[in-house]
Formats: C-alpha cells, structure tokens, sequence
C-alpha cells in the first residue's frame, strides 16, 4: 500500500496488498476492493458479445494488471455534492501526475480507481457523472482522461454499438488514466480537447485509420494537426506509443 506523503490517511491499494492480510485503513471495504479485482479480471480484459468489435472491454487493463500499475482508492462515506467528489479527486489527480513522472515508459499503464463504495446507486447516476463532466476539460488540459463507471449503468454508449452501456461496474467511482492516441472520439467534438491531443498524441502514433478524420476536425477548429500549441515534448508522450493499439473502454 502506498501512502499519501502529503496525507498519511490518503493511501492506493496496490494489488499485491490483496494477496494477504489487508491493512487495517481498508479492511472494512475489503468486499468493494474484491469485487473491482474482480469486475478487472473478469470483465474489462475479456471480450463481450455485445462490444461491437473484437478483443477485450478495455485492452489497456492487462498492461496495467501485469505492470502493477492499477491502483484502488477509497472515498469512505457518502460524498454530498458533486464539489465535495471533484475537491477529493484533486489530490488523486495531483498524486497521479507524480507517479507518472517517475514511472518511464510503463507510465502509459499507470491508473487509479477512486471507489465509493458507500454511494447509493441513485448516488451514483447523478453524482459520478456529472462529477466526470466538470472534470474533464481540467484533466485533459493535462494529458489525463478521466472515466465514470457505477451499476446505472453511466448512459454512454459503445463506440462499435451505440445499444451497448460498457461502463457499468459493481462499486461506483471514478478512473485516471493517461491520455492515449485512441482517446480521439472522446475529445473529437471539443476544440480545446483537440489542441490538447494533438499538443501529446505523435503524428505517427495517431491510428491510421483515424489520421485524415484527426486533420478534418483539426482544420474545422482551426488548428494544426501536427500541434497546435507551446511544445510538449515529454509532458504525456509515454502515453502514446503504437504499442498501445486500442485502450479504450468503448
């Protein structure tokens, strides 16, 4: 388990920690940790007949399995607001940043699951999804995605099949990750979202099928698909290898 230094009662669960006796600061959630564990395993790195296309829910969860790089938090309590969800996230984005910066190139694998297992499934609906959105411009500014996941399930649809909710989960919480060149339909229809993928996503390491449809919605928006703002060279590029195919959970 890793401790917040700047907080001893802000802490991630690594895998690992899951293994064995579980420390007494998460004993009490062990069920909500098992099942995420779980819902991982058997669920976001396995096909479903429903996705719309092949391979896994979410390809990038095996690396981050493997590596041991998917961290679990816990909110403790029944958040009131959606501002009290985005100030308690803060500091896990923050920490996020810091983690990444000393990880190299398994960075790209890097992700930490905020749970909130004492949320009430009506909670959740309204208060997780409207957390994700006022979140989002904020988090990819900074090369980061944030994803919402909760039993409603959150009303987004697949990419390959619109009838498909893939971001149902058994605990409700929130997910950081690095931004990755297969995040594009996600950002596609915001132009601050564009600029901040083309300022970390590689010309070469955009997907080739999406390369003319990234330079059609750049043009639109008035920018250059090779960059279009201050160099970032360094800042989320280990996100972003070819490597990485499709990591999307859609």
């Amino acid at each position: 388990m890793i401790v917040d230094p700047a907080d001893p009662n802000r802490f991630l669960v690594e895998l690992s920690d899951l293994r064995g006796p579980l420390p007494d600061q998460v004993r009490r959630h062990q069920n909500a940790l098992y099942s995420v564990v779980g819902w991982a395993h058997q669920y976001l790195v396995k096909t479903h007949p429903d996705l719309g296309r092949k391979g896994p829910v979410c390809p990038f969860v095996q690396g981050s399995l493997d590596k041991g790089l998917l961290y679990l938090a816990v909110y403790p309590g029944r958040p009131g607001s959606v501002t009290e969800m985005t100030e308690a996230l803060a500091r896990y984005r923050a920490w996020y940043l810091e983690l990444r910066a000393t990880a190299g190139r398994a960075a790209q694998f890097l992700a930490i699951l905020v749970l909130f297992p004492d949320m009430s499934r009506e909670d959740a609906s309204r208060l997780v999804d409207e957390a994700q959105s006022r979140l989002k411009a904020d988090y990819v500014a900074q090369g980061l995605m944030i994803g919402e996941f909760h039993d409603g399930p959150p009303p987004k649809s697949g990419l390959w099949n619109p009838e498909f909710r893939p971001l149902r989960s058994p605990v409700p919480m929130l997910a950081i990750r690095s931004l990755v060149p297969t995040d594009f339909p996600f950002l596609r229809d915001d132009r601050d979202f564009v600029a901040a993928y083309l300022d970390r996503i590689e010309p070469e390491d955009i997907p080739p099928r999406w390369r003319d449809e990234v330079a059609e919605v750049a043009a639109g928006f008035g920018l250059d698909a090779v960059g279009s703002g201050p160099d970032t060279a360094g800042v989320g590029l280990d996100a972003a290898p070819q490597s990485l195919g499709n990591t999307s959970c859609r």
